[in-house]
Protein backbone atom coordinates (compact mmCIF):
# COMPACT_ATOMS: atom_id res chain seq x y z
CA UNK A 1 0.00 0.00 0.00
CA UNK A 2 1.37 3.43 -0.90
CA UNK A 3 2.16 5.54 2.14
CA UNK A 4 -0.11 8.49 2.66
CA UNK A 5 1.76 11.68 3.46
CA UNK A 6 0.54 14.18 6.04
CA UNK A 7 -0.32 17.69 4.99
CA UNK A 8 3.28 18.72 5.49
CA UNK A 9 5.49 18.30 2.42
CA UNK A 10 7.31 15.15 1.35
CA UNK A 11 10.57 17.04 1.79
CA UNK A 12 9.91 17.05 5.54
CA UNK A 13 10.22 13.26 5.44
CA UNK A 14 6.92 12.52 7.21
CA UNK A 15 4.88 9.55 6.13
CA UNK A 16 1.85 7.51 7.06
CA UNK A 17 1.83 3.76 7.28
CA UNK A 18 -1.20 1.47 7.05
CA UNK A 19 -0.90 0.62 10.76
CA UNK A 20 -0.95 4.19 12.07
CA UNK A 21 -3.39 7.06 11.49
CA UNK A 22 -2.32 10.04 9.37
CA UNK A 23 -1.10 12.99 11.38
CA UNK A 24 -1.52 16.56 10.29
CA UNK A 25 1.94 18.02 11.00
CA UNK A 26 1.24 21.72 11.08
CA UNK A 27 3.91 23.79 9.39
CA UNK A 28 5.24 26.81 11.32
CA UNK A 29 3.11 29.88 10.80
CA UNK A 30 0.08 28.03 9.45
CA UNK A 31 -2.16 28.99 12.37
CA UNK A 32 -1.16 32.60 11.96
CA UNK A 33 -2.84 32.65 8.56
CA UNK A 34 -5.84 30.53 9.60
CA UNK A 35 -9.25 32.22 9.28
CA UNK A 36 -10.93 33.56 12.43
CA UNK A 37 -13.33 31.34 14.38
CA UNK A 38 -16.40 32.78 12.67
CA UNK A 39 -15.02 31.40 9.39
CA UNK A 40 -14.14 28.01 10.79
CA UNK A 41 -15.50 25.33 8.40
CA UNK A 42 -16.44 23.09 11.34
CA UNK A 43 -18.44 25.83 13.05
CA UNK A 44 -20.19 26.81 9.82
CA UNK A 45 -21.07 23.17 9.15
CA UNK A 46 -22.31 22.51 12.71
CA UNK A 47 -24.40 25.68 12.67
CA UNK A 48 -26.33 24.27 9.70
CA UNK A 49 -27.53 21.28 11.76
CA UNK A 50 -30.30 20.82 14.29
CA UNK A 51 -29.36 20.72 17.98
CA UNK A 52 -29.53 16.92 18.26
CA UNK A 53 -27.46 16.30 15.14
CA UNK A 54 -25.06 19.07 16.12
CA UNK A 55 -23.96 17.24 19.26
CA UNK A 56 -23.42 13.96 17.44
CA UNK A 57 -21.53 15.51 14.54
CA UNK A 58 -19.38 17.64 16.85
CA UNK A 59 -18.32 14.42 18.55
CA UNK A 60 -17.59 12.84 15.17
CA UNK A 61 -15.41 15.78 14.14
CA UNK A 62 -13.48 15.69 17.41
CA UNK A 63 -12.79 11.99 16.87
CA UNK A 64 -11.48 12.75 13.38
CA UNK A 65 -9.31 15.52 14.82
CA UNK A 66 -7.78 12.82 17.00
CA UNK A 67 -6.62 11.12 13.82
CA UNK A 68 -5.53 14.22 11.93
CA UNK A 69 -4.36 16.54 14.67
CA UNK A 70 -1.10 17.02 16.50
CA UNK A 71 -2.69 17.26 19.92
CA UNK A 72 -2.98 21.05 19.78
CA UNK A 73 -6.17 21.42 17.72
CA UNK A 74 -9.86 20.86 18.15
CA UNK A 75 -12.60 20.75 15.54
CA UNK A 76 -12.78 24.54 15.40
CA UNK A 77 -9.07 25.25 14.96
CA UNK A 78 -8.09 22.34 12.70
CA UNK A 79 -7.26 23.64 9.18
CA UNK A 80 -9.80 21.49 7.34
CA UNK A 81 -9.10 23.32 4.09
CA UNK A 82 -5.64 21.73 3.95
CA UNK A 83 -7.00 18.19 3.75
CA UNK A 84 -6.47 16.37 0.47
CA UNK A 85 -7.70 13.10 -0.96
CA UNK A 86 -4.93 11.05 0.65
CA UNK A 87 -5.97 12.30 4.09
CA UNK A 88 -9.72 11.76 3.67
CA UNK A 89 -9.19 8.33 2.11
CA UNK A 90 -6.98 7.30 5.02
CA UNK A 91 -9.46 8.62 7.58
CA UNK A 92 -12.30 6.77 5.85
CA UNK A 93 -10.28 3.52 5.95
CA UNK A 94 -9.50 3.88 9.66
CA UNK A 95 -13.09 4.77 10.57
CA UNK A 96 -14.41 1.75 8.67
CA UNK A 97 -12.10 -0.50 10.70
CA UNK A 98 -12.76 1.03 14.11
CA UNK A 99 -16.48 1.73 14.04
CA UNK A 100 -19.72 0.07 13.05
CA UNK A 101 -20.65 0.85 9.42
CA UNK A 102 -23.48 3.24 10.29
CA UNK A 103 -21.27 5.15 12.76
CA UNK A 104 -18.39 5.33 10.28
CA UNK A 105 -20.76 6.63 7.57
CA UNK A 106 -22.00 9.35 9.92
CA UNK A 107 -18.44 10.38 10.75
CA UNK A 108 -17.44 10.51 7.08
CA UNK A 109 -20.53 12.67 6.47
CA UNK A 110 -19.31 15.08 9.17
CA UNK A 111 -15.88 15.20 7.51
CA UNK A 112 -17.42 15.93 4.12
CA UNK A 113 -19.69 18.55 5.66
CA UNK A 114 -16.72 20.46 7.06
CA UNK A 115 -14.92 20.28 3.71
CA UNK A 116 -18.04 21.52 1.94
CA UNK A 117 -18.15 24.47 4.36
CA UNK A 118 -14.46 25.18 3.65
CA UNK A 119 -15.25 25.28 -0.08
CA UNK A 120 -18.25 27.55 0.44
CA UNK A 121 -16.12 29.88 2.56
CA UNK A 122 -13.66 30.18 -0.31
CA UNK A 123 -10.89 28.37 1.57
CA UNK A 124 -10.73 25.52 -0.99
CA UNK A 125 -11.12 25.63 -4.75
CA UNK A 126 -13.78 23.44 -6.34
CA UNK A 127 -11.39 20.88 -7.82
CA UNK A 128 -9.48 20.38 -4.55
CA UNK A 129 -12.77 20.00 -2.68
CA UNK A 130 -14.14 17.52 -5.23
CA UNK A 131 -11.03 15.37 -5.02
CA UNK A 132 -10.96 15.49 -1.20
CA UNK A 133 -14.51 14.17 -0.81
CA UNK A 134 -14.12 11.54 -3.52
CA UNK A 135 -13.78 8.53 -1.21
CA UNK A 136 -15.41 5.12 -1.35
CA UNK A 137 -18.60 4.77 0.71
CA UNK A 138 -18.40 2.74 3.91
CA UNK A 139 -20.21 -0.50 3.25
CA UNK A 140 -21.67 -3.17 5.48
CA UNK A 141 -24.30 -3.37 8.19
CA UNK A 142 -24.77 -4.65 11.71
CA UNK A 143 -27.73 -6.07 13.53
CA UNK A 144 -29.99 -3.17 14.57
CA UNK A 145 -29.57 -1.68 18.02
CA UNK A 146 -32.32 -1.42 20.58
CA UNK A 147 -35.57 -3.30 20.94
CA UNK A 148 -39.31 -2.91 20.99
CA UNK A 149 -41.10 -3.25 24.32
CA UNK A 150 -44.05 -5.61 24.46
CA UNK A 151 -47.47 -4.53 25.67
CA UNK A 152 -46.98 -6.17 29.07
CA UNK A 153 -43.83 -4.14 29.69
CA UNK A 154 -45.54 -0.91 28.68
CA UNK A 155 -48.47 -1.66 30.97
CA UNK A 156 -46.08 -2.31 33.88
CA UNK A 157 -44.35 1.04 33.30
CA UNK A 158 -47.59 2.98 33.35
CA UNK A 159 -48.76 1.08 36.47
CA UNK A 160 -45.73 2.18 38.50
CA UNK A 161 -46.23 5.76 37.34
CA UNK A 162 -49.90 5.66 38.38
CA UNK A 163 -48.91 4.24 41.78
CA UNK A 164 -46.56 7.18 42.44
CA UNK A 165 -48.58 9.85 44.30
CA UNK A 166 -45.97 12.59 43.75
CA UNK A 167 -46.04 14.99 40.78
CA UNK A 168 -43.26 12.88 39.23
CA UNK A 169 -45.70 9.99 38.79
CA UNK A 170 -48.11 12.04 36.67
CA UNK A 171 -45.29 13.73 34.79
CA UNK A 172 -43.55 10.46 33.94
CA UNK A 173 -46.79 8.90 32.70
CA UNK A 174 -47.33 11.90 30.42
CA UNK A 175 -43.72 11.76 29.27
CA UNK A 176 -43.87 8.04 28.45
CA UNK A 177 -47.13 8.62 26.61
CA UNK A 178 -45.59 11.10 24.16
CA UNK A 179 -42.40 9.05 23.73
CA UNK A 180 -44.34 5.89 22.93
CA UNK A 181 -47.86 7.02 22.01
CA UNK A 182 -46.73 9.86 19.72
CA UNK A 183 -43.32 8.46 18.79
CA UNK A 184 -41.35 11.54 19.81
CA UNK A 185 -37.59 11.66 20.18
CA UNK A 186 -36.58 12.63 23.71
CA UNK A 187 -35.09 15.89 22.40
CA UNK A 188 -38.50 16.66 20.89
CA UNK A 189 -40.39 15.72 24.05
CA UNK A 190 -38.39 18.04 26.31
CA UNK A 191 -38.83 21.01 23.96
CA UNK A 192 -42.63 20.72 23.97
CA UNK A 193 -44.48 23.69 25.37
CA UNK A 194 -48.00 23.64 26.72
CA UNK A 195 -49.35 25.11 23.49
CA UNK A 196 -47.87 22.27 21.43
CA UNK A 197 -50.36 19.75 22.83
CA UNK A 198 -54.10 19.85 22.22
CA UNK A 199 -55.67 17.18 24.48
CA UNK A 200 -59.14 17.78 23.05
CA UNK A 201 -58.03 16.59 19.61
CA UNK A 202 -55.09 14.44 20.70
CA UNK A 203 -52.77 16.54 18.52
CA UNK A 204 -49.07 17.03 19.28
CA UNK A 205 -47.20 19.65 17.24
CA UNK A 206 -43.45 19.14 17.09
CA UNK A 207 -41.48 22.32 16.40
CA UNK A 208 -38.01 22.11 14.87
CA UNK A 209 -37.61 18.36 15.06
CA UNK A 210 -34.66 16.59 13.50
CA UNK A 211 -33.59 18.45 10.37
CA UNK A 212 -35.43 21.52 11.70
CA UNK A 213 -38.70 20.09 10.47
CA UNK A 214 -42.07 20.74 12.06
CA UNK A 215 -44.65 17.98 12.07
CA UNK A 216 -47.98 17.01 13.57
CA UNK A 217 -48.49 13.67 15.28
CA UNK A 218 -51.29 12.25 17.39
CA UNK A 219 -51.82 10.68 20.81
CA UNK A 220 -54.08 7.64 21.27
CA UNK A 221 -56.81 7.84 23.93
CA UNK A 222 -54.63 6.44 26.71
CA UNK A 223 -51.89 8.94 25.91
CA UNK A 224 -54.38 11.81 26.01
CA UNK A 225 -55.58 10.64 29.43
CA UNK A 226 -51.99 10.52 30.72
CA UNK A 227 -51.25 14.04 29.50
CA UNK A 228 -54.52 15.37 30.96
CA UNK A 229 -53.60 13.82 34.30
CA UNK A 230 -50.24 15.57 34.23
CA UNK A 231 -51.80 18.91 33.26
CA UNK A 232 -54.06 18.71 36.32
CA UNK A 233 -50.93 18.55 38.46
CA UNK A 234 -48.87 20.99 36.41
CA UNK A 235 -51.43 23.73 35.97
CA UNK A 236 -52.05 25.89 32.90
CA UNK A 237 -49.05 28.22 32.94
CA UNK A 238 -47.32 28.59 29.60
CA UNK A 239 -43.94 27.36 28.34
CA UNK A 240 -42.38 23.98 29.22
CA UNK A 241 -44.77 21.05 29.17
CA UNK A 242 -42.55 18.73 31.20
CA UNK A 243 -41.02 20.22 34.32
CA UNK A 244 -38.40 19.09 36.79
CA UNK A 245 -39.49 17.70 40.16
CA UNK A 246 -37.15 18.13 43.14
CA UNK A 247 -36.40 15.51 45.79
CA UNK A 248 -39.14 16.93 48.00
CA UNK A 249 -41.71 16.22 45.29
CA UNK A 250 -42.21 19.87 44.37
CA UNK A 251 -42.44 21.17 40.83
CA UNK A 252 -39.49 23.26 39.67
CA UNK A 253 -40.34 25.61 36.83
CA UNK A 254 -37.47 24.38 34.71
CA UNK A 255 -37.61 22.42 31.48
CA UNK A 256 -36.78 18.74 31.70
CA UNK A 257 -33.47 17.85 30.02
CA UNK A 258 -32.49 15.03 27.65
CA UNK A 259 -30.38 13.48 30.40
CA UNK A 260 -33.29 13.63 32.86
CA UNK A 261 -35.47 11.66 30.43
CA UNK A 262 -32.96 8.79 30.52
CA UNK A 263 -32.97 8.92 34.33
CA UNK A 264 -36.78 8.67 34.31
CA UNK A 265 -36.70 5.66 31.95
CA UNK A 266 -34.08 3.81 34.01
CA UNK A 267 -35.93 4.51 37.26
CA UNK A 268 -39.32 3.38 36.01
CA UNK A 269 -37.88 0.27 34.31
CA UNK A 270 -36.31 -0.78 37.62
CA UNK A 271 -39.53 -0.18 39.54
CA UNK A 272 -41.60 -2.10 36.98
CA UNK A 273 -39.17 -5.02 36.68
CA UNK A 274 -38.76 -4.32 32.97
CA UNK A 275 -35.54 -5.20 31.17
CA UNK A 276 -33.42 -2.10 30.62
CA UNK A 277 -34.28 -0.01 27.57
CA UNK A 278 -33.43 3.42 26.20
CA UNK A 279 -35.78 6.36 25.57
CA UNK A 280 -35.33 5.73 21.85
CA UNK A 281 -36.60 2.18 22.28
CA UNK A 282 -40.01 3.66 23.01
CA UNK A 283 -39.86 5.27 19.58
CA UNK A 284 -38.80 1.96 18.05
CA UNK A 285 -41.78 0.38 19.83
CA UNK A 286 -44.06 3.05 18.38
CA UNK A 287 -42.96 2.24 14.83
CA UNK A 288 -42.92 -1.54 15.31
CA UNK A 289 -46.36 -1.72 16.91
CA UNK A 290 -47.96 0.50 14.27
CA UNK A 291 -46.51 -1.62 11.46
CA UNK A 292 -47.59 -4.77 13.26
CA UNK A 293 -51.12 -3.40 13.49
CA UNK A 294 -51.20 -2.93 9.72
CA UNK A 295 -50.57 0.81 9.51
CA UNK A 296 -49.32 2.05 6.14
CA UNK A 297 -45.54 2.49 6.27
CA UNK A 298 -45.70 5.92 4.61
CA UNK A 299 -48.17 7.09 7.28
CA UNK A 300 -45.84 5.80 10.01
CA UNK A 301 -42.98 7.62 8.29
CA UNK A 302 -44.91 10.88 8.51
CA UNK A 303 -45.85 10.37 12.15
CA UNK A 304 -42.25 9.54 13.10
CA UNK A 305 -40.82 12.43 11.10
CA UNK A 306 -38.44 10.25 9.12
CA UNK A 307 -36.86 11.57 5.96
CA UNK A 308 -37.52 8.31 4.08
CA UNK A 309 -39.45 5.06 4.33
CA UNK A 310 -36.15 3.17 4.49
CA UNK A 311 -35.37 4.91 7.79
CA UNK A 312 -38.77 3.88 9.15
CA UNK A 313 -38.09 0.29 8.09
CA UNK A 314 -34.85 0.32 10.10
CA UNK A 315 -36.88 1.04 13.23
CA UNK A 316 -38.89 -2.15 12.81
CA UNK A 317 -38.05 -4.52 15.68
CA UNK A 318 -40.77 -7.12 15.14
CA UNK A 319 -38.25 -9.77 14.09
CA UNK A 320 -39.15 -13.28 13.02
CA UNK A 321 -42.74 -13.02 14.23
CA UNK A 322 -43.43 -10.26 11.72
CA UNK A 323 -41.85 -12.25 8.91
CA UNK A 324 -43.92 -15.32 9.78
CA UNK A 325 -47.08 -13.21 9.89
CA UNK A 326 -46.26 -11.68 6.51
CA UNK A 327 -45.55 -15.09 5.03
CA UNK A 328 -48.95 -16.37 6.19
CA UNK A 329 -50.63 -13.75 4.00
CA UNK A 330 -49.57 -15.66 0.89
CA UNK A 331 -51.68 -18.39 -0.60
CA UNK A 332 -50.06 -21.35 -2.31
CA UNK A 333 -52.79 -22.97 -4.44
CA UNK A 334 -51.86 -26.58 -3.75
CA UNK A 335 -54.86 -28.83 -3.07
CA UNK A 336 -53.00 -32.07 -2.50
CA UNK A 337 -51.75 -34.87 -4.75
CA UNK A 338 -54.12 -36.64 -7.04
CA UNK A 339 -54.50 -40.30 -6.10
CA UNK A 340 -54.23 -42.56 -9.19
CA UNK A 341 -57.17 -44.90 -9.72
Amino acid sequence: MTNVLPISTRAEGAHWSPVSPPRLLTRPGILGTYPPADRSPALVYLASLGSGSRRAMRGALEAIVGLLGDGQHDAVSLPWHLLRHEHTAAVRAILSERYAPATARRMVAALKGSLRAAWRLGLMDAETYRRAIDVEPVRGSRLPRGRALDTGELAALFRVCAADPTPAGARDAGLLSVLYGAGLRRSEAVTLDLGNVDPDRGVVTVRSGKGRKDRVTYLPAGGVAAVRSWLQVRGEAERPLFLSVNKGGRLVWRRLTDAAVRVVVVKRACQAGVTAFSPHDLRRSFVSHLLDAGADVSAVQGLAGHASVSTTARYDRRGERAKQKASSLLHVPFAGRLTPR
